[in-house]
């Protein structure tokens, strides 16, 4: 027979697992706030999400709701087939076709942060649209960005959803040419700490070749070198990033973890 499990046991993992959602709901919605105050946002588009056990279901921004409009009560729950399980709203079509898909393939992508921003999108556009590693805080990014060619239209279709699945591999982040960006990582913290230093860097990027001036593009060995040394300081450095903007936010927009 199995274990009985009592109703006060119940009771109390019911509560950690509500307790643990809260905390995600919550984090998820600063990052929403965030995008907002970095001008990462596209009116009452874009979409992040997380996914929540069991990888059937997942958190998302309501469509229709601006990301400076976010909190953690009003983020909704849908499941793959874009009902919405709880909450009141709706899931945008292609943040249901995108997020769904990449949640199902990629069950280690439980933050995914898809958006078009000013930096980015620019790289996205350009003939040669890959990141070249000009100073220290590219090499964040060497050798971790896969280059999605295929610009098709909306992702208005799952199949579409699962091109990009299957266009980003093992990698955490995806540019896509003439569209934008999509960070997948295993915690809110990592997904966001990525977005915020590619959008950085596609703006300083923009800076050098805007000059005119000859890019000085730092060597495959030293990058490697410097990768390692990063890597040793990543995790922290994700937490403690994202712990700061909150405190940002609970002085200035503290209704987010409403």
């Amino acid at each position: 027979m199995g274990e009985t499990i009592s109703l006060e046991q119940r009771r109390q993992k019911s509560g950690q697992m509500n307790e643990k959602e809260q905390a995600i709901r919550e984090d998820l919605a600063a990052v929403h706030r965030l995008a907002h105050r970095f001008g990462w946002d596209d009116n009452i588009y874009n979409h992040f999400s997380c996914a929540l056990p069991g990888g059937e279901e997942f958190l998302v921004k309501a469509h229709g709701l601006l990301m400076s409009e976010v909190t953690a009560s009003n983020l909704i729950v849908v499941d793959q087939q874009g009902r919405t399980v709880r909450g009141e709203g709706t899931v945008e079509r292609s943040a249901l076709h995108i997020h769904a898909a990449i949640h199902l393939g990629r069950p280690d992508a439980f933050c995914i942060l898809h958006v078009h921003p000013p930096y980015s999108t620019w790289l996205s556009s350009m003939q040669d649209n890959r990141l070249k590693m000009t100073n220290q805080n590219t090499i964040r990014f060497f050798d971790r960005i896969v280059y999605d060619e295929a610009y098709e239209g909306l992702a208005v279709a799952r199949e579409e959803g699962q091109r990009m699945c299957q266009a980003l591999g093992e990698k955490r982040i995806m540019i896509h040419v003439n569209h934008g960006v999509t960070v997948a990582g295993p915690t809110v913290e990592e997904a966001f700490f990525d977005l915020y230093y590619l959008e950085l860097v596609c703006k300083e990027y923009f800076l050098v070749i805007s000059s005119g001036g000859k890019a000085r593009v730092i060597p495959d060995e030293i990058c490697l070198r410097t990768v390692s040394q990063m890597e040793e300081e990543y995790l922290e450095g994700a937490q403690l990033t994202l712990a700061a903007w909150k405190r940002v936010l609970d002085r200035e927009e503290a209704d987010f973890r409403n």
